[in-house]
């Protein structure tokens, strides 16, 4: 059974509760699909307890603006992170991939295929927040992929089977439930709920089957972790759910 995580950032205690949890479930294989460590949490401790497990692991757009953005033009999120990083840290960022082809019928990637930026299962329309469709789907898609395609970015969990019998799912954010973010316009993604998730795959081929997991946790630690550092937009959507 494996288990897939995604977008951490940087949120240890919501990250060993879906380890826990998993395990319990019978998972002996775990991947991170990215944003591993941008945030007001735990940069620096998540970093170091990842880092000898040694799980598959692709890049995040926070992942790669870590390692390639001017510190002087970062967001409040990844300076906070890198002036917790050691170089070690940062080596180990540099050196995953943008997406993996991690068994025969198992693609990954963090956004989409083409870029770690804009969503594959969800779209931002002006007024709201929309699954994408079947066709959107595919289009991003390409060939690539022959039964299961995991992606993260959106922190909001779904699972489909699209019309060419392909399975793509979000396990959702195991480190912050909701955020806003401005591009392509000013949006919210917001789960409502406070638990960390991940998702679970069991079988292989056409008989693969996944299971989106939702896990509690001490999120007001988190959250509490989050207002000393001076980001209640942070704190709030992780006590709550919400972005306000």
């Amino acid at each position: 059974m494996i288990a897939v995580l995604s977008d951490i950032h940087g949120n240890l205690p919501a990250l060993e509760a879906c380890h826990a949890d998993a395990v319990a479930r019978g998972a002996t294989q775990f991947i991170n699909l990215g944003d591993i460590l941008s945030g007001p949490l735990w940069p620096r401790e998540t970093a170091d307890w990842l880092m000898p497990h040694n799980w598959p692991t692709i890049s995040g757009n926070h992942d790669r603006e870590l390692v390639t953005c001017d510190r002087a033009r970062m967001g409040r999120s990844d300076a906070h992170a890198i002036a917790e990083l050691a170089e070690a840290h940062l080596e180990w960022l540099r050196s995953l991939p943008a997406d993996l082809q991690w068994r025969e019928d198992i693609y990954l990637c963090h956004g989409n295929p083409a870029d770690d930026i804009h969503y594959l299962m969800h779209r931002v329309e002006p007024e709201s927040i929309r699954d994408a469709h079947d066709f959107e789907i595919t289009g991003m898609l390409g060939a690539r992929g022959t039964h299961v395609i995991g992606c993260g970015h959106s922190h909001l969990p779904r699972h489909v089977v699209l019309s060419d019998g392909r399975q793509v799912f979000n396990p959702g954010s195991v480190g912050l439930p909701a955020y806003a973010w401005e591009y392509p316009h000013i949006h919210r993604m917001e789960l409502g709920a406070t638990e960390a998730r991940y998702a679970l795959l069991s079988g292989a081929g056409e008989t693969l089957q996944i299971e989106l997991v939702a896990v509690e946790y001490d999120h007001r630690a988190a959250a509490a972790r989050a207002e000393a550092n001076g980001r209640m937009d942070w704190a709030v959507p992780l006590r709550t759910g919400f972005v306000d």
